[in-house]
């Protein structure tokens, strides 16, 4: 069970992917996480320390100096990069469907994952879709249980 349409390195809110799991069409969408928290608010230790209590401690041994100018360079690049727009938090969200009848938007989901990261290609985008299509599939399978239920509850002949 996986993708094999694979989110491209460069994408935007409501992209999609989508892949077929026995009789049922699931598709994964980018979703903009509504959440306005900067990423230094979302993440402890996003920012470097010289402070071994602190998130983010470099860590002693050589150069930590060095290393930490490094990391704080590249936590500031990441940090202008998210004020430009030029990445973004996401969601992944499957939907399920069968026959061209959706079962369920909201089948399986995971937030707060990075769109665009500097330096990133987005192959874990397609990654995570994946993980989540046993989730998905099962919510179809629930969905479709319980239409056949209330059909029959009205009497219609389910073939």
């Amino acid at each position: 069970m996986r993708f094999t349409e694979h989110f491209t390195d460069s994408v935007c809110d409501g992209d999609s992917i989508a892949c077929r799991v026995a009789c049922y069409d699931i598709t994964a969408h980018i979703v903009r996480d509504d959440c306005s928290d900067e990423p230094d608010q979302r993440q402890d230790g996003f920012w470097p320390s010289l402070c071994k209590d602190a998130p983010g401690f470099i860590g002693p041994g050589p150069n930590h100096r060095q290393r930490f100018a490094e990391a704080l360079e590249r936590a500031e690049a990441i940090m202008e990069a998210w004020r430009r727009d030029e990445w973004f938090y996401c969601g992944i969200v499957l939907s399920v469907s069968l026959e061209g009848v959706t079962l369920d938007t909201h089948a399986a989901s995971l937030w707060g994952i990075e769109a665009n990261y500097p330096g990133s290609d987005n192959v874990y985008l397609t990654a995570v879709a994946t993980e989540l299509l046993p989730d998905a599939v099962n919510a179809g399978r629930a969905a479709a249980r319980r239409v056949c239920a209330a059909l029959k509850s009205t009497g219609a002949r389910i073939p």
